[in-house]
């Protein structure tokens, strides 16, 4: 069946979304078209303003409003300047954040260090970073890259950087997940929680 080119449109560019796949790009393409005129225009309002009204912060390289150097977190005096903690992108952050359990500032590399795509450590936010620790005051650096074969590469390489520094490097702990049953955990995540295992208070 032949679409009508806007429609086509539509679904060929919600197809190159991440984790959309022809089906759903048609189901939301057809959800919009059915659905009340005010939600396409918001839809289309915000994904407008999206680019405009939104800027990278100078300093951490999170997701602040455009016009301002500096995001919330990294202008907020209540939190700790002399911990960083480096996450790949500004959803961890957010995913940080929602903890409320972390009150240092944060460092984001926009992107894991991997070979095979091309993506080296001057395609990160890794330079700034290193600056900022250069200038003084950070006592401790946590690398909260995913525990992955890249995020772990990237580790490793910052921890390389970082170690003439003088300043503490730590790593997110892993281990088992709450509610998990030994029977089920693969063997790194076994050994990781072996390694990592703690005083009980």
């Amino acid at each position: 069946m032949l679409l009508p080119e806007p429609i086509q449109d539509l679904i060929n560019a919600l197809e190159r979304l991440p984790g959309i796949g022809p089906k759903t790009a048609s189901r939301l393409a057809f959800y919009l078209l059915r659905a009340p005129d005010d939600l396409a225009q918001d839809l289309s309002e915000a994904l407008d303003g999206l680019k405009e009204r939104t800027a990278f912060c100078q300093e951490c390289f999170n997701i602040t409003i455009a016009g301002r150097e500096r995001c919330e977190i990294c202008e907020d005096t209540r939190r700790d300047e002399t911990l960083i903690c480096v996450v790949e992108d500004a959803l961890d952050v957010l995913s940080l954040e929602r903890t409320g359990g972390f009150r240092g500032r944060y460092h984001v590399l926009h992107g894991v260090l991997s070979p095979i795509e091309g993506i080296g450590p001057d395609d990160l936010k890794i330079r700034p970073l290193l600056a900022r620790v250069r200038k003084g005051g950070v006592k401790e650096i946590i690398l909260a890259t995913n525990p992955s074969m890249e995020g772990d590469a990237t580790a490793l390489y910052l921890h390389q950087q970082l170690g003439p520094s003088g300043v503490r490097v730590t790593r997110l702990a892993r281990g088992l997940p709450v509610g998990g049953d030994l029977e089920y955990a693969d063997q790194s995540t076994l050994l990781r929680a072996l390694s990592g295992r703690q005083e009980m208070n």
